[in-house]
């Protein structure tokens, strides 16, 4: 791996709460979250055709291994446009 983490993960594992600095966070307000809009990205069905040792692994990990396998392939896209924009 090329560029690897300096962050103390055990170190952020272990924290707790009250530890957490939030002093450059700005405060959260009513008034944010009556301007707040859901947003639901547009979602169709498809049929995909996928090995069975890969269906039988997302159900085994989460009842909701749909939306499970979703978000794995929106990773996949995610990091391959970061890869493709920094060529």
């Amino acid at each position: 791996m090329k560029n690897r983490s300096k962050t103390n993960w055990d170190k952020i594992d272990n924290m707790k709460d009250e530890d957490i600095d939030y002093s450059d966070s700005p405060e959260v307000t009513a008034e944010m979250f009556e301007k707040m809009e859901l947003w639901h990205p547009e979602k169709r069905g498809i049929f995909i055709r996928l090995d069975s040792d890969i269906i039988e692994f997302f159900k085994k990990t989460s009842k909701h291994y749909q939306s499970t396998i979703n978000s794995v392939l929106k990773a996949y896209k995610t990091v391959t446009e970061a890869k493709l924009t920094h060529k």
